[in-house]
């Protein structure tokens, strides 16, 4: 009998710190007994931007814990610890296809540009054997897909694109039409926080023995790295990260829908489903999420506003922004359209200001690696927006600091709704808000020594002049804008010398801080 030599070559299974899912592309081609599974931790992964030492430890630990469920399903596994000081991914794979006598390299494609670009630009000479990369099947959208949906259109607006997955997906539809009537209920979902509710206190997640040694390896190697890691609170494992999301839909999902938008001042998490570090690195699969959260509305168990919303930020929103990262890079990290270059104020990295909701917001970054979107959008991004801060400062800053950041989620979210730096691809108006919009979504104005109601002078709120220089400064830019045209109307029958005393006061606390 004549065997195919090709059948007995064994191949090097590459699988990324977010690609920690049995069923992705990479590892199903894989054959026990005959393949090998390579996971590696390395200095360059770790260094590039500033992690918070809490996406340090999940990822780490999640790898570990990784490791032994696919060695459980007969997988041979290569792994590479931090402790063993490889600098970059093609060193590990290296010294692996060396050591095992591999001849070819498998792998999903990162989600990230560099990395992708590195590896399918000289990985394969500098290896020495072939290197086939394929599409992550884990998002619901592939690229061909989302090309597909964006040829030809003039703008390419999130919910259209939603409306589509929907449709697909069959979530959230009856007969053929969405449930209810409408879309989207986006508009029942911003009530502000007056301490409406009693927010339930979350189940901690036991750390065994591998969390606990990383948890020490990262506290001795990362000793400069934002984190708390006494408050490490994330599940590294499939079964613990599903049974935090079904601790979120029995006692959080109902109220989710209603507060999704409060600023809390009594607690980072109020009734989010804190799932996003999951879903992104494999834990837990996107559309098994959706449907849970569906059963859960058509059960009862939640109001149909809470189910769409929630399902809008993963169908919809999550999926749209993977799109868009991968049809406009490498070019889209390039942009700057208000041409913003300001360094970014010391207390980005000791949340040090006066400022209470911009204080809160970016200590529980620093100390959990999270905050929930409107923290991002309307609280540090808007002041990022207000004050012209480097685009790529904030963007590494924002990749950093949030355990569920990768760079195709992280850069549109970023680079382009929260800083209106991407020719308006993402956003038709810059997300930009006054005081009173803060004030209005919760209670951080009461502790706070800066009042929401005035506008100037050593206790009025800051975002009340910044936005107000913002309008000013970008003024031809907006006034031809038309969901920007009463604001600038409005500025233009501005007395000029107010106009002038407004605009001076932002600048003087801008040089202050920068």
């Amino acid at each position: 009998m004549i065997v195919s030599l090709a059948m007995n070559e064994a191949k090097l299974i590459l699988v990324l710190g977010d690609q920690l899912s049995p069923d992705q592309a990479a590892i199903r081609s894989a054959r026990p007994g005959v393949d090998i599974i390579l996971l590696a931790e390395v200095d360059e992964e770790a260094t590039y931007v500033r992690h918070n030492r809490h996406k340090i430890v999940f990822l780490f630990s999640a790898m570990r814990h990784f490791r032994h469920e696919l060695e459980a399903l007969g997988h041979t596994v290569a792994y590479v610890g931090i402790d063993e000081g490889v600098d970059r991914l093609e060193t590990a794979v290296e010294r692996t296809l060396q050591t095992h006598a591999l001849t070819e390299v498998v792998v999903c494609e990162p989600g990230e540009y560099r990395l992708l670009d590195r590896i399918q630009t000289q990985w394969s000479e500098l290896l020495g054997v072939p290197v086939t990369v394929l599409e992550d099947d884990r998002f619901l959208a592939s690229h061909t897909d989302f090309a597909s949906w964006a040829k030809g259109k003039k703008q390419l607006r999130m919910e259209f694109f939603y409306r589509k997955m929907r449709e697909r997906y069959q979530l959230l539809m009856d007969d053929g039409q969405p449930a209810g009537g409408k879309w989207n209920y986006d508009a029942d979902n911003r009530a502000g926080w007056r301490n409406q509710r009693a927010i339930p206190e979350r189940p901690n997640v036991s750390m065994d023995a591998i969390t606990q040694h990383v948890i020490a390896q990262v506290a001795e190697r990362f000793p400069n790295n934002p984190g708390d890691l006494e408050q490490f609170r994330l599940a590294v494992t499939r079964t613990d990260a599903q049974q935090q999301f079904d601790w979120f839909i029995s006692h959080a999902l109902a109220d989710f829908g209603n507060f999704q938008d409060a600023l809390v001042e009594e607690s980072p998490w109020v009734f989010h489903g804190l799932v996003s570090m999951y879903i992104n690195c494999g834990l837990l699969d996107p559309l098994a999420v959706c449907q849970r959260v569906e059963m859960a509305w058509r059960e009862g168990a939640c109001s149909l506003s809470a189910a769409e919303g929630f399902i809008r930020q993963v169908l919809g929103w999550r999926e749209y922004i993977r799109g868009i990262y991968w049809y406009f890079m490498p070019d889209y990290k390039t942009r700057n359209t208000l041409n913003a270059s300001r360094p970014l104020p010391d207390f980005f990295w000791d949340a040090k200001t006066d400022m209470r909701c911009l204080s809160r917001a970016i200590e529980q970054s620093l100390d959990h690696g999270y905050a929930h979107h409107i923290q991002r959008l309307m609280v540090i991004g808007n002041f990022a927006l207000l004050t012209g801060l480097d685009v790529m400062e904030v963007c590494d800053w924002y990749l950093g600091v949030y355990v569920d950041a990768y760079e195709w989620v992280e850069l549109p979210n970023t680079l382009g709704m929260a800083l209106y730096a991407d020719d308006a691809v993402i956003a038709s108006k810059p997300y930009a808000a006054s005081g009173k919009y803060i004030q209005k979504q919760g209670n951080h104005c009461q502790q706070c020594r800066f009042k929401p109601t005035k506008m100037t002078g050593p206790d009025a709120c800051p975002y009340n002049s910044l936005y107000w220089r913002f309008i000013d400064k970008h003024l031809d830019q907006f006034g031809g804008n038309p969901r920007m045209g009463l604001i600038t109307a409005n500025w233009r029958k501005r007395d000029p010398q107010e106009r002038a005393v407004i605009v001076d006061w932002a600048d003087k606390m801008i040089d202050e801080w920068t």
